[in-house]
């Protein structure tokens, strides 16, 4: 077998299993129409307000349930049948998608509306987020997790590429209320596929009985591993004050380029295509490394850091490819290195705690990093969050430096490696 061949089968090989192959589809489909509205969302408080302040509003609201009680969505998802949580928290999503693009339709719209269906979709979330990182692992069991999650985050970042690029198109064509129509309706893709699951090619795991104390165990059995409490704490900063490109991108188009909602749509999408190689790279790793997790930090700061610096569209857009590249495999390193080392009874609470420091803390940074480029000018948003990244490649590695000199600590995902 030529080396070509052996590469492509194991970036994909979580693919070979059925019940796996059917949510990836299925996933592809409803991750398209959920970014899709993500990004008419965001044209829309533009639309409404103007106000960099008012979309970094909307994004904490639709953000602070998972910050206030993704934790205890964990600890639902330890609990519970999770493919039975995953028909309920899906079904939920595309009623109100439904509902908000009929509001829209019939032009009732006012920001207070979309504040209020903002938060009801990040309650939802703060439930589906952790059950689906956790079902993962039931789908493809524990020798596939990196692989599948590597491929779950290709979906996730494809989306990005398919969603925003369509919704652009159709605000401009036949107007916003039919991206929130085409979301309710993706949800069918993977309500269908859980449908189609054969639960005898399940992985189970016993759920937890409910016990007090079940919640300070899961931030205590956290903190206490070095190999959770490392990636999570990186996963939190960056998550704060990195991860805000539809709140920054939006300003910089409109602000700085004076472009429209299809020319955004484009750069989102051309961003994306870096994040999906991002992901694939990551997915072909049999396992997270330190290495690779601080790497993809420190790249992940520097580009972002550049990118503030663009002329002009083009050279901002061309910045962002590697800019999504190295994010995205930050992340899948960091959410892959969680799963693998977490007790499996824990893996709904360790899920729930990722969720809530990349997801969670947008309610924190989102509103910081939106008053930060109105005062400052939209490129400073840019700059913070790649400081930001930056800042904690650089600690960490310091830190691991002088934990490998006293032979203390071992390397993250269990790998003995050479210093970073």
């Amino acid at each position: 077998m030529t080396r070509l061949g052996i590469v492509g089968n194991r970036t994909f090989q979580s693919l070979r299993v059925r019940n796996f192959r059917l949510y990836f589809f299925g996933q592809i489909v409803s991750m398209s129409g959920s970014w899709m509205q993500a990004f008419a969302q965001v044209w829309l408080v533009l639309r409404l307000t103007h106000n960099g302040v008012a979309l970094g509003v909307t994004f904490a609201l639709q953000f602070a349930p998972m910050l206030l009680g993704g934790a205890w969505g964990g600890l639902v998802a330890d609990r519970v049948d999770k493919r039975k949580l995953l028909f309920a928290t899906t079904s939920s999503a595309a009623l109100l998608a439904g509902l908000l693009g009929a509001i829209v339709a019939l032009d009732l719209t006012t920001l207070w509306i979309v504040y209020l269906f903002a938060f009801a979709l990040g309650c939802v979330t703060a439930i589906d987020n952790p059950a689906r990182r956790a079902f993962v692992v039931e789908m493809v069991g524990t020798e596939n997790v990196a692989n599948a999650t590597g491929l779950s985050s290709a979906v996730f970042t494809a989306a990005r590429v398919i969603g925003p690029a369509i919704a652009g198109l159709m605000i401009a064509g036949i107007g916003i209320a039919w991206c929130f129509f085409a979301n309710a309706a993706s949800f069918g893709a993977v309500i269908l596929a859980l449908a189609m699951m054969r639960r005898s090619e399940m992985f189970p795991v016993p759920l937890t009985q409910r016990a007090k104390g079940q919640l300070r165990e899961g931030f205590r059995y956290v903190w206490e591993t070095a190999d959770l409490r490392i990636p999570l704490l990186m996963v939190a900063v960056i998550g704060t004050l990195s991860f805000n490109f539809q709140l920054v991108l939006s300003l910089i188009a409109t602000r700085v380029f004076h472009q429209g909602a299809a020319q955004l749509g484009t750069m989102m999408a051309l961003m994306s295509i870096g994040s999906v190689l991002g992901a694939l790279t990551a997915a072909h790793h049999a396992r997270p490394t330190r290495r690779i997790l601080v790497g993809a930090a420190f790249a992940f700061g520097s580009l972002m850091t550049a990118a503030a610096f663009s002329p002009n569209m083009i050279v901002l857009t061309l910045i962002l490819i590697p800019t999504g590249m190295a994010g995205m495999g930050f992340l899948t390193m960091a959410s892959s290195t969680l799963l693998l080392n977490a007790d499996p009874q824990m893996r709904g609470r360790v899920g729930a705690l990722f969720a809530v420091a990349f997801l969670g803390t947008t309610p924190i940074g989102a509103p910081i990093v939106g008053a930060i480029a109105q005062q400052f000018g939209p490129r400073s948003g840019l700059v913070v969050g790649g400081l930001a990244a930056v800042l904690t490649a650089v600690a960490v590695a310091r830190t691991l430096r002088v934990d490998e000199a006293g032979e203390s600590v071992p390397a993250i995902g269990g790998v003995a490696e050479a210093a970073v």
